[in-house]
This record gives C-alpha cells, sequence and structure tokens, in this order.
C-alpha cells in the first residue's frame, strides 16, 4: 500500500503535455463592406468615363472623315487708295475700296454670313469702318466678293504715327491692315449650330493711285490669315 502511495506521489515522467492554443488575430485584417464598395464605384466610374472618351474621340475621328472640314479663305484681289494724306492738324483724309474673296471650300458644310464689320487701320489707329448687315448664305465650294470702302478723314493724335506715314510717302506705297469681324454659322444638311466670331486680319501694301495710275506698280493680292474662331 505503501509503495502504491509513494508511486501516486511521485513526479510524473512521462510525455510533456502541450499547452492551450490561443487564437491569434492581426489587426486590419478583417474585411470592410463599405471600402469594397466604394472601390467597385470608383472603378466603374473610371470605366464609363473611359469609354465615353473612346466613343466621343472615334465618334469624331468619323465625323472628320466624312466631312473633311476646311477653313474659310480669306483674299484681297484688290484695293485702290486714291486719297491718303495729313492735314496740318493730324487729320488723316483717305479713300480706299478692296474687293474681298471669301472662298468656302468645303463640300459638306454651308455658312451663313449675319454681319461683317472690316476695319482699316493705320500703324494702330483705327481710322475707319465698314459694316454690312446685309445676310448671305455661302453653298458648296462657291466664292463670294464684298466690297468694303473706307472713306473720309479722322484725326490721328499720335505724332509717331506722322513720321511713319512720312517714311511710307517717299515709297509711295502703305501699311494698312483691314481686320474683319464676322458673325457666322455653319450649316451641315439639316443641322445649324450657333453663331461664331472669326476674326482675320489683312496686311495690306497698298500704293497711291493718282490720275488712275501708280508710279511704284499695281496692288498684289494678299491671304488673310483667320486669328480664331470663337463661339458665343
Amino acid at each position: 500500500m505503501s509503495e502504491k502511495q509513494a508511486h501516486l506521489n511521485g513526479a510524473y515522467y512521462g510525455p510533456s503535455i502541450p499547452p492551450k492554443s490561443q487564437a491569434y488575430h492581426r489587426p486590419g485584417r478583417g474585411s470592410d463592406p463599405l471600402g469594397c464598395c466604394c472601390s467597385c464605384i470608383f472603378g466603374l466610374i473610371f470605366k464609363l468615363i473611359m469609354t465615353a472618351v473612346v466613343i466621343v474621340g472615334l465618334a469624331f475621328f468619323i465625323f472628320w472623315l466624312i466631312v473633311r472640314p476646311n477653313r474659310i479663305k480669306f483674299h484681297v484681289t484688290e484695293a485702290h487708295l486714291t486719297q491718303f494724306n495729313f492735314s496740318n492738324d493730324n487729320t488723316l483724309h483717305y479713300n480706299l475700296a478692296i474687293n474681298l474673296t471669301i472662298r468656302n471650300p468645303n463640300k459638306k458644310i454651308g455658312v451663313y454670313y449675319d454681319r461683317i464689320e472690316a476695319r482699316a487701320i493705320y500703324e494702330g489707329q483705327r481710322f475707319s469702318t465698314y459694316t454690312s448687315t446685309t445676310p448671305f448664305y455661302q453653298g458648296h465650294k462657291k466664292t463670294n466678293v464684298v466690297n468694303p470702302v473706307f472713306q473720309g478723314q479722322q484725326v490721328i493724335p499720335d505724332t509717331k504715327v506722322l513720321s511713319e506715314y512720312n517714311e511710307q510717302k517717299n515709297s509711295g506705297v502703305y501699311e494698312i491692315d483691314v481686320k474683319l469681324y464676322l458673325r457666322v454659322r455653319f450649316k451641315l444638311g439639316l443641322i445649324k449650330t450657333g453663331k461664331f466670331k472669326p476674326r482675320v486680319k489683312c496686311g495690306l501694301k497698298v500704293p497711291l493711285t493718282q490720275n488712275g495710275s501708280s508710279s511704284v506698280g499695281t496692288f498684289e493680292t494678299t491671304k488673310c490669315d483667320v486669328d480664331y474662331f470663337k463661339s458665343i
């Protein structure tokens, strides 16, 4: 009996008992339904935007292939300057007439001209304005001619203009700018656009004509520059 008691109270020499396992939870590994939902929404929006950009770009490219739009061309083919002189009180007396050709090179686009305003400028000083309010339509591949006339007198207070005038007077050729301010609409099939404001600049070198002739040659056809189209 005593041997059994000693055996029960003795040390245990069997295999070691493993400790109880404890669950370990890493922070941030849990699922976030709200974050997943936001990611899906942003991804969907991005895909929709990219799809729209591709569709618009493709539509524009197809439109360009079909229509092949070209800018309207402006030329001054004739210019007659029969008077251009300063009086003692810095008043400029002038008489200038030009032929302006407007060419629509497009095969599928027509142009409505609602207003044409032409300004005559000498050395940065505007001295006359011509306005045509008679609207007209220009068809496909058509050419129209407008005949602005600038006649009258205007006080030019800037003395620098007079000094430049004296130099050009010796050559007999005057550098005059004609700027056009237009109101136009475009037509493609049955579709009409809103109004646009093309600004056109024609840098002219016009010889003075006296008694129907000029001693320094004739005027040469001048191509005008279209600055830009601005929607209104």
